[in-house]
């Protein structure tokens, strides 16, 4: 009875579509037809080879990913009992799976309206052992990949073709299954980044030396939106025993000179944030139930022995979700850019050298060009987030007049991932390169605050006037270390050196036993110990950096994750750039020099291979687990 009432709707012995006023009572020649109809997109010869020979053309087939994702979502959705598919068909997808036979699926061609037809017809040819369908199987001799005729590898797996039963194909093809997996893909790393963009927020503040009042709890208490509570709450995780940061445990100076308090780019971070986690948040939900749903038409209602016609192929959902990441993406990207630029920059750095150079920075510019492709990254980004949906074109005979662009969407999606791992990549190496900075600064003032201390006492006549001159003197020197960054060592120290003259002249009630010409002796002499001694603390540093003990947990870990494990090192300057014919034959301390690009690279590939994200989440997971045991103890 029900395979008669199959029969009464469309695709099973009528027309598809806007075809569905003809009858065939050649139901297995239906299918075909269906596959006919659908296997029409564009592969070129490289595609189908496997090898890459084309001077400028991209490939038009999807990531292996890709298609394994959507076999498996298409897997999960069949294996629902609305499909009216037998078994063997389903786990005839699977064997695709187990024996690593993916189709090469046309990467355009879908409007995710009935369906991402075209792309799961390409599937459903390749367990029809179609000769013109193609499929990977692992790699050539020459390390490119395998590819060879849906034929040939079932033959090869010794798996028969599946021939397609009535509605089978339309079951194979009828659903949602690539944009939706394609979007879980992008979903999943959009998460990851989120969490990395709030420890990227929790460095530069190390990087900047910031107040980090704003992350108190109470900030986000009296504003209650979850997100922003939960990034408050991860920042203060990720800083947590930090020295480069203040105004969370100890009292706040409110008279203290500089900024009361920091720019937006971290300060405004957990309510920036907010609304991006809460979005990606909405729109997981939204995969997570396509993901668990039948997106077939017509449904076979088993229970009541009825089938039922509607637009479960429709793919809203998806594009939705998909437009509220994509958005999301671009807000992390754009707060991500202004702490970058705020680090490099010498004007907002907090006392740093211009674009972040270790060595002098009249001839060195180090992470400008960091600067400025980063802000072409961002203006990609913001591209990329433009919706979708609102180019819809009516298709196939005006029948799909309305449909979701929900593959389009998703794919845009995971280009937009891509371009905000390289700004997550940009802002990580500059975060890094920052704190090494502030810590190599910060270690030199300490080391020189005994002799100077001993250079000031030359100053006065009677050692009861030390204290006081010397807490002028050394504030003094403290802050014009700072604001002269954007100097060049030599000249760097001979501006502080004056310091000497100035403290002399702030402290009238001082005696003072040296003469004007003396004082100028002593200036000279003090700006040339200052040289010597930060050229010899530099120096040091470079070959033994201290910077993880001054770093928060969170930040220590993905500090010692890129410097140690990744093996990329503090960028020293000019002598790093590799030039032909180098004496060195292209080596410094032992490593092979490297342009800026390339460090950035390591870092970047590690985001796209899911290891960074896997040292961050450990670090997360361990921190949660000490949380449990103080609450324990506490309970106790």
């Amino acid at each position: 009875m029900l395979f008669y009432q199959l029969m009464r709707n469309s695709g099973v012995n009528t027309g598809f579509g806007g075809s569905a006023g003809t009858r065939t009572k050649d139901l297995l020649g239906l299918q075909r037809a269906l596959m006919q109809l659908v296997q029409s997109a564009v592969l070129t010869s490289e595609d189908l080879s496997g090898r890459s020979t084309h001077e400028y053309l991209e490939s038009h087939s999807m990531p292996s990913a890709w298609t394994r994702a959507t076999i498996l979502v298409r897997c999960n959705a069949n294996l629902r009992g609305h499909s009216a598919m037998c078994f063997n068909v389903l786990e005839a997808m699977l064997q695709l799976l187990l024996h690593d036979i993916i189709p090469v699926v046309p990467l355009r061609g879908s409007v995710s309206a009935s369906g991402d037809l075209m792309p799961l017809s390409y599937i459903a040819g390749a367990i029809q052992g179609s000769p013109d369908v193609f499929v990977r199987v692992g790699k050539s001799e020459d390390g490119s990949l395998k590819v060879i005729s849906a034929e040939e590898a079932l033959n090869n797996a010794s798996l028969e073709p599946i021939v397609l039963g009535p509605k089978e194909g339309l079951s194979l093809i009828n659903g949602t299954s690539a944009a939706t997996a394609v979007a879980a893909l992008g979903q999943y790393e959009a998460n990851q980044l989120a969490v990395v963009a709030q420890l990227l927020t929790a460095l530069t503040s190390e990087v900047l030396y910031a107040n980090v009042e704003w992350a108190h709890p109470f900030i986000a208490v009296v504003r209650p939106h979850p997100g922003q509570i939960e990034t408050a709450q991860n920042i203060r995780t990720f800083l947590r025993d930090s020295k480069l940061t203040y105004g969370l445990e100890e009292l706040k100076d409110r008279l203290q000179h500089g900024l009361a308090q920091e720019r937006y780019a971290t300060r405004s971070s957990p309510q920036w944030l907010a609304p991006q986690l809460e979005d990606l948040l909405s729109a997981e939900q939204q995969l997570v139930t396509d993901l668990n749903s039948t997106t077939d038409n017509p449904v076979v209602n088993v229970n009541d022995n009825d089938i039922h016609c509607g637009a479960n192929f429709q793919g809203a959902s998806v594009t939705s979700a998909t437009e509220k990441i994509r958005l999301a993406l671009q807000s992390i990207g754009k707060m991500l850019f202004a702490q970058t630029s705020e680090m490099i920059n010498p004007d907002l750095s907090n006392g740093l050298p211009p674009n972040l150079s270790a060595d002098d920075p009249s001839s060195s510019f180090c992470l400008k060009g960091i600067d400025i492709n980063t802000a072409a990254y961002v203006s990609e980004l913001g591209f990329l987030a433009n919706p979708v949906s609102n180019h819809v074109q009516a298709a196939e005979m005006h029948n799909q007049s309305i449909n979701s662009l929900g593959f389009l969407s998703a794919r845009q999606t995971l280009a937009a991932v891509e371009v905000l791992s390289l700004i997550t990549a940009n802002s990580l190496y500059t975060g890094c390169q920052g704190v090494d900075l502030r810590v190599l600064h910060r270690t030199f003032l300490d080391g020189i605050l005994e002799p100077s201390r001993e250079i000031a006492l030359r100053c006065v006549q009677s050692p009861n006037h030390l204290d006081q001159f010397f807490n002028v003197f050394w504030s003094l020197v403290q802050g014009r270390w700072y604001e002269l960054a954007a100097l060049d060592a030599a000249d760097r120290c001979d501006g502080v050196s004056e310091c000497i003259i100035i403290a002399v002249v702030r402290c009238p009630d001082l005696t003072t036993n040296l003469a004007i010409p003396q004082m100028a002796a002593l200036s000279r002499e003090y700006s040339e110990f200052l040289l010597e001694s930060y050229t010899t603390h530099r120096d040091a540093f470079f070959l033994s950096p201290s910077t993880a003990e001054y770093l928060g947990r969170g930040t220590k870990a993905i500090y010692c994750f890129v410097r140690q494990q990744l093996g990329v090192p503090m960028h020293q300057g000019l002598i790093e750039h590799p030039v032909a014919g180098d004496p060195s034959k292209n080596m410094f301390n032992g490593r092979y020099k490297k342009t800026i690009g390339s460090w950035v690279s390591m870092i970047y590939e590690t985001l796209r291979d899911g290891s960074l994200y896997a040292e961050v989440f450990r670090f997360l997971e361990q921190a949660r687990i000490g949380e449990e045991k103080q609450g324990l103890c506490r309970e106790q």
